[in-house]
């Protein structure tokens, strides 16, 4: 059975981290670069996405813990929606847009998962749970 002791052990903070250093490469060539505006919203909630998810694990209550969740979440969709803004104005390729967006999709679902398993829990506390990878919450 595996346990989730800290957040680095969430497979979905992992993910939103290896996300997380795509968009910040990626906004830092050619023009995106110089788009302050766009780059700097991109990487905020970028950051907010890996940033929630570690916060409400921190917080060590569920309710806590799922209302950060929904926050990370809302922030994975904003920067699939401001993706398509850098892909509109040709800032990245079609191959890194769907890369990302992959990505972020699979943050998303497995944020739906996370927040499914805290919902059906009787264990109380983020730092005891047990059994995630029913969830995808975690790699067997």
């Amino acid at each position: 059975m595996s346990k989730i002791e800290k957040f680095e052990d969430l497979k979905v903070w992992q993910k939103a981290r290896e996300v997380n250093l795509h968009i910040y490469k990626l906004s830092n060539k050619g023009t995106f670069s110089k788009d302050f505006g766009l780059r700097d919203q991109i990487r905020r909630a970028s950051v907010s996405t890996l940033s929630n998810i570690a916060e409400g694990f921190e917080r060590n209550g569920n309710k806590e813990f799922s209302q950060f969740l929904s926050i990370a979440k809302a922030s994975a969709g904003e920067v699939r929606s401001q993706l398509y803004i850098a892909k509109d104005l040709e800032y990245i390729t079609e191959e890194e847009f769907s890369s990302i967006i992959e990505g972020l999709l699979s943050i998303s679902r497995m944020i739906n998962g996370l927040m499914s398993y805290i919902k059906t829990t009787e264990m109380k506390g983020t730092k005891f749970m047990e059994d995630v990878v029913p969830y995808g919450i975690i790699e067997e």
